[in-house]
């Protein structure tokens, strides 16, 4: 794991492989409650040694899917934090029978993050609905899938070819193609992209792609710019 900024830490895991053969970097961000636990956004493969430097930051207390393509990892989670809640994006409840959730996430942040983590559910979205995360006292936007920025020399072959096409290798952090195709509900996806463009956003943590360090807000508007111009 590695100090983010204050209170917030992210922790790489392994490659996972999707459809076709693509493989896609992992990476989940740990940010500490003032209240007392932990909040874990987009859990990765948990072995003991990522466990044993969760557990040193204090108690698990809330383990969070922020849509219905990031679940991989929710069962060994559960299995290791019983106590945990464990809050899932929209449609993620449907297909993930096995795990406990404790609610769905809403635009409504739950009382034990109110405050210190904004959020937005993103509708419209034919292949998935992404609750987006805003860390306030960090500036730091969370994104899932929605933005994605991976080095060109990822792929290679016509791989390569497809996620040049895709935008997934584009020069800056972007809405890869596919999802931009599949928001079919553009009407109703607006209001949640300018609640979230318009967040102070300093800094953007991706769950695929590098973190981005400065200037998060505007890196956020130009992704959209092609759903809100």
């Amino acid at each position: 794991m590695e100090c983010f900024d204050d209170g917030i830490w992210t922790a790489d895991g392994p490659d996972v492989v999707a459809a076709a053969g693509f493989s896609y970097p992992t990476r989940m961000v740990v940010i500490a409650l003032a209240g007392g636990g932990l909040f874990v956004w987009s859990p990765v493969a948990l072995d003991a040694a990522l466990r044993a430097e969760v557990d040193a930051l204090g108690p698990v207390r809330h383990v969070v899917a922020p849509n219905s393509l990031h679940d991989t990892f929710l069962a060994e989670w559960q299995e290791a934090y019983p106590d945990a809640a464990f809050h899932a994006a929209p449609g993620l409840p449907e297909k993930r029978a096995d795990i406990d959730f404790a609610d769905t996430l809403t635009d409504t942040p739950h009382p034990d993050w109110a405050g210190e983590i904004e959020q937005v559910v993103v509708p419209g979205n034919a292949l998935t609905t992404e609750v987006v995360f805003f860390h306030v006292r960090s500036a730091t936007v969370l994104v899932t899938d929605l933005i994605q920025h991976l080095p060109r020399e990822r792929y290679s072959g016509w791989r390569a070819l497809i996620a040049r096409w895709d935008l997934m290798t584009a020069a800056e952090p972007s809405v890869p193609r596919k999802f931009r195709l599949a928001f079919t509900g553009r009407k109703a996806a607006r209001p949640a992209i300018a609640r979230l463009c318009a967040w102070p956003a300093r800094q953007l943590v991706m769950a695929h792609g590098a973190p981005v360090l400065e200037d998060g807000q505007a890196t956020v508007r130009r992704a959209f710019s092609w759903l809100t111009g």
